[in-house]
């Protein structure tokens, strides 16, 4: 049995969807017609049939009569005949019988239960479609400025959401039914009626042996049908179960980037649209990326409108100005298209599929000849008309730093040469074939990110250049020679890399098993990290650490475990600390400590070793591993921490949040990147103190300055026609102090006796 329509493609409801239910409904309702139909005409048959074995009865009677007056004539023989007669209307009213059980009890009964069952979860269907795209309205309508409203409209989009994706598995499951039994029952139907026929007609064997074959084909076609229909359906069943206890209330399952599509269409969904009109409304349109266009359709059927002809003239950015959320714009020379998403995630994917196709596009034009710095410059000149040149510029500078450490002149994972893209979660450099497949395992495994056409903050860069393919490769290909799988080439197929990457990432194959030691309990706090500890309360006063190993002595060209680097980097505070055993360190403590020492390899492998990048240290007032890294002043720390998922609002015993750190240690730098990622200033200690107080308090005229800023412009985004106002300068505002933390730093640093600790 063929499926009318799969499970998936019902989760998508797309108009190709709508579509295909269109033709189902309307195929359904020409099956109901004829069969309704035929069953009048069975009844009239019937009727007919029962009149005429009457008549037959009569007709007996009388030659049973006449049977009688001439029983003494051998020769007229009527006895013989009318129990033959007898026999066919015997064999008539069996007929009849078996024509009201075979055919017209079970069409009926396939009108009646089948054909109604099915119309009534239709009518299920459309009132949930209905509610669902209410729902989708109100959400998309919620001002971003009231939060109550938010809420209330994204609750209602979950539950309608959740209660469409559940009707039209079951209504797809209906469908799929009685597209299997209107076969079955119809067939039944006609093989009783034949047989029937056959029990009749026994006078007419000679014409009926003609359909003895037949008749038996049929018979083992609908016993093989039966079979194969209770199979199909006790596996749709099973699937249907399947998928109807995962939670489809998100479009997180369905979000679908293909750049290897074979209809060409990489990604595709629904968008809410801005009209260039003057009253700039909005509305919903089914979008997709192909053939290196943007385009977007109400029908299926419809030709789609193009809304940007050549993807390589345009550029994808957010849009946080507008009064409505998960908004971004896509811009050419001509025009620029206003979108909306239905969630951030969404958000986030469109615009990432609208970078790769970019890339790709620039990629299929690309001569083979040009080398990196050129490819490079030939982007610029096509961004620098779009946006300035800002972009671009950081862009080449990105590709210049971070291709020029050692193993970085080759993709990673497939080794093809000049790759021009990266994954700034692993520190490592890819070609456009596997960033691809980075993007596609998620972000939480991989966040890709172009080194020529995205724009790198200077944090990111300094991060990059930390790693590298070589430090990576050490930990997630340590065990590459003790297992048969080969590593794919540059010419390799897609499928190859594809399965070469989620086995070394998601599945991490290749990394060296976590011993039984790696599963200690957490540190115990030394004296003398007591003794630190308090010290580092007193105002003026800094936790004692190493320093930062220099690039030549970093883990990566060492050759050491992590262990051995580890203990290797407190040799050197073995008069100050009691004796500590960090062989047996798990992945969380072996995070928590290389982030104080800035050992960005340890801290990979450990992340690679399944650490909690949230670790708390309960012996060390519950500091985790972010809150180490601010303590040192290392951006590019705390940058990796970030990437890879570290909650920048979670706080230690006290009460104090890693921007409360940065602030009391003066570290600038710190304080601006921790608020650009969403670090909550108004957050107070055990002693009622807020960063910004603290920042009051110790005289820090520059992050009095970031934190004010930063209040300011959330108050000016959630006051009605002020979301343009302060946007522009406090970007700038923080640009200027990015990149002095990350080139400039002594420029932002203050003499330890202007700082008061609360």
């Amino acid at each position: 049995m063929t499926v009318k329509l799969d499970f998936e493609e019902c989760l998508k409801d797309s108009p190709r969807f709508r579509a295909a239910i269109e033709d189902v409904e309307g195929d359904v309702n020409e099956l109901e017609t004829r069969l309704e139909k035929l069953v009048k005409q069975c009844n009239s048959m019937l009727e007919a049939g029962r009149t005429y074995c009457q008549h037959s009865k009569s007709f007996v009677n009388g030659l049973r009569e006449l049977g009688h007056h001439c029983s003494e004539d051998k020769t007229m023989g009527v006895s013989r005949i009318n129990t033959h007669l007898e026999t066919l209307v015997s064999l008539g009213i069996e007929l009849i019988e078996a024509t009201q059980k075979s055919v017209r009890m079970k069409l009926q009964s396939f009108v009646k239960d089948d054909v109604k069952r099915f119309k009534d979860v239709r009518k299920e269907f459309e009132r949930s479609s209905e509610t669902l795209e209410t729902a989708l309205g109100r959400n998309a309508q919620a001002p971003r400025g009231k939060q109550h409203e938010v809420e209330e409209a994204s609750l209602a989009l979950l539950n309608a959401r959740r209660i469409f994706r559940s009707e039209a598995l079951d209504y797809v499951l209906q469908i799929n039914v009685i597209e299997s039994r209107k076969k079955t029952e119809i067939l039944m139907a006609m093989l009783s009626l034949m047989e029937a026929q056959a029990l009749f007609f026994q006078q007419g064997h000679q014409s009926l042996t003609e359909l003895e074959e037949y008749r038996r084909q049929l018979s083992d076609e609908h016993t093989q049908l039966v079979l194969n229909s209770a199979r199909e359906k006790r596996d749709m069943e099973q699937r249907h179960a399947a998928i109807k206890k995962k939670d489809v209330s998100y479009d997180d399952l369905i979000m679908d980037f293909s750049p290897d599509a074979p209809n060409g269409i990489v990604m595709e969904g629904y968008l809410y649209k801005r009209a260039s009109n003057a009253f700039k409304t909005w509305s919903r349109r089914w979008f997709s990326i192909q053939k290196n266009q943007l385009v977007y359709q109400k029908k299926y059927k419809e030709q789609p409108t193009v809304v940007v002809e050549d993807l390589r003239l345009c550029t994808v950015k957010p849009c946080a100005e507008q009064d409505r959320r998960f908004c971004f714009e896509v811009v050419s020379p001509s025009k620029s298209c206003l979108l909306q998403a239905d969630s951030e995630r969404q958000q986030q994917g469109w615009m990432s599929a609208v970078q790769n196709s970019i890339a790709s596009a620039f990629q299929e034009r690309r001569e083979d000849t040009l080398s990196p710095r050129e490819r490079c410059s030939s982007v610029s000149a096509g961004s620098v008309n779009l946006v300035g040149g800002e972009q671009s510029n950081s862009g080449c500078k990105a590709l210049e730093e971070v291709q020029a450490i050692p193993g970085n002149g080759h993709c990673c994972d497939c080794g093809e040469p000049a790759p021009d893209w990266a994954s700034i979660n692993l520190g490592i450099t890819l070609c456009i074939t596997c960033s691809g497949i980075h993007r596609s395992l998620g972000v939480h495994f991989s966040k890709v990110r172009s080194l020529t056409l995205d724009s790198w903050e200077p944090e990111l860069i300094k991060l990059m250049c930390e790693l590298g393919n070589t430090a990576i490769n050490r930990i997630y290909e340590a065990r590459i020679d003790e297992i048969t799988i080969k590593k794919p080439h540059p010419s390799s197929p897609r499928q190859d890399k594809e399965s070469w990457i989620r086995s070394k990432y998601v599945e991490k194959k290749f990394i060296h098993k976590l011993p039984e030691t790696g599963r200690a309990p957490p540190l115990r706090r030394s004296s003398a990290r007591r003794n630190r500890a308090t010290t580092q309360e007193k105002p003026g006063t800094r936790p004692v650490l190493k320093p930062k190993p220099s690039r030549a002595t970093l883990p990566r060209l060492t050759g050491l475990n992590p262990s051995e680097i580890m203990k290797n980097s407190f040799d050197s505070h073995k008069d100050d600390e009691d004796e500590e055993d960090l062989s047996g360190l798990h992945p969380g403590a072996l995070l928590y400590r290389s982030a104080a020492l800035q050992h960005f390899p340890v801290m990979a492998d450990a992340l690679a070793h399944g650490a909690d990048v949230n670790w708390v240290n309960v012996a060390e007032d519950s500091r985790t591993p972010l809150i180490q890294a601010a303590t040192v002043n290392s951006l590019a720390a705390c940058e990796f921490l970030l990437q890879n998922g570290a909650n920048v609002n979670q706080a230690d015993s006290i009460g104090r949040g890693p921007l409360h750190h940065a602030t009391i240690l003066g570290h600038t730098g710190l304080v601006c990147l921790f608020l650009k990622r969403g670090a909550d200033y108004n957050a107070k200690d055990i002693h009622q103190k807020d960063p910004i107080t603290i920042a009051v308090d110790s005289a820090n005229a520059d992050i009095v300055t970031l934190l004010r800023i930063a209040k300011m412009n959330k108050e000016m985004r959630e006051m009605d026609g002020f979301a343009q106002s302060g946007d522009e300068t406090y970007h700038d505002i923080f640009r200027d102090f990015s990149q002095m933390a990350s080139h400039n730093p002594e420029k932002l640093k203050r003499r330890s006796a202007d700082i008061k600790i609360p």
